[in-house]
């Protein structure tokens, strides 16, 4: 497996299932319960039951509004009144952007010259101010910080925060009320703060589940991080999956995915262009590559198919045991000059 995991109960220093139900009750009304779909092509041909929760379906396009909307609600009117500023290389630039709005607080993102237009535009369209910064996370991140320390604006982190991490858990714990059965949780890994808050929810209500992050190949942050046991930056990045491709993984979501998680793989760019075709032309779902990992993950066979562990087994499969796997679908904000690529019968 990789982590080194103990099966014991989770750090208490860590998030806890309260602080996402705390958020829960905060973003209620306020978010997408987004549906959880079966997949019967992947169903058939892995042999056990997936489905798939749309995050792309979300408000702002990806999971990430659920971070944002319990950060903001978690400011004092002072700190509203200051406005926010955030680096993002497009998603939770949006999703601070969304929640930001919903406050009539001013929002302010800073941006890769390298963003997709799609992102960039939805930013504004949402009221946001945006900046460019080079094409790293520590390119954008240093800039806005500049701005934030100049206009006196308050940091939303991307990932790295416990408010962002309990928004984020909210997924696993709809994956839970709507699917009881579900045991084997698939999510993608950027900085890390979804797969923190869903391994810290679902290890509470599932303490059994098997919980697996997934990266590009060409961007391994949590990947480097656990097998090096500290956080590491990665001197190249190489992915199509732009959401995905941090230079370095959290402090924080680090230690929640060295105590929570059971694996992290490692998928191909090959794989997610066929996973994001795949959930194109078979489920009808427009999804970026970077939420497409998880299915790519099941595509390509990183993850063993038919069964997993019992829960309280340590590790390994437990062949009697028939799998339930849900595959989080983090976003759905497609650059659309990558439909063609998508849909070209070569990339099935």
């Amino acid at each position: 497996m990789g982590t080194n995991r103990s099966p014991q109960s989770p750090d208490p220093g860590l998030v806890s299932l309260t602080d996402i139900e705390g958020a829960a009750e905060r973003i209620r009304g306020t978010v997408v319960r987004t549906p959880l779909i079966p997949d019967a092509d992947l169903s058939e041909s892995l042999g056990c039951e997936v489905r798939l929760k749309c995050e792309s379906l979300q408000k702002a396009g990806s999971f990430k509004a659920r971070g944002a909307c319990n950060f903001l609600a978690r400011l004092t009117p002072e700190e509203l009144e200051r406005g926010v500023i955030t680096y993002s290389s497009g998603n939770h630039a949006q999703a601070v952007a969304f929640a930001a709005g919903l406050k009539g607080a001013r929002a302010v993102v800073v941006m890769p010259t390298t963003a997709p237009r799609v992102k960039s535009d939805g930013a504004r369209r949402l009221g946001a101010r945006v900046e460019f910064a080079g094409t790293t996370s520590e390119h954008r991140r240093e800039r806005a910080e500049e701005i934030a320390t100049a206009e006196g604006l308050v940091m939303v982190p991307p990932f790295d925060h416990s408010w962002i991490i309990a928004g984020a858990g909210t997924v696993a714990r709809e994956v839970v009320e709507d699917w009881p059965e579900v045991d084997t949780l698939l999510v993608p890994i950027g900085g890390g703060g979804q797969v923190s808050g869903c391994a810290a929810a679902l290890r509470r209500l599932k303490p059994g589940a098997t919980i697996i992050g997934v990266e590009p190949a060409g961007a391994p942050t949590m990947r480097r991080a656990l097998d090096a046991g500290a956080p590491q930056t990665l001197d190249r990045i190489d992915t199509i999956a732009d959401g995905l491709a941090p230079t370095r993984a959290g402090d924080l979501t680090y230690a929640h995915a060295a105590a929570l998680l059971d694996d992290v793989v490692l998928v191909e760019d090959e794989d997610i262009r066929r996973a994001a075709r795949h959930l194109m032309l078979r489920r009808k779902l427009v999804v970026e590559y970077s939420g497409a990992a998880t299915v790519a993950a099941l595509i390509s066979g990183c993850v063993p198919e038919g069964t997993s562990r019992a829960p309280g087994t340590p590790s390994g499969p437990d062949p009697a045991t028939p799998r339930n796997v849900c595959a989080v679908l983090s976003g759905g904000n497609l650059d659309t000059s990558l439909l063609g690529e998508i849909l070209d019968p070569a990339a099935a």
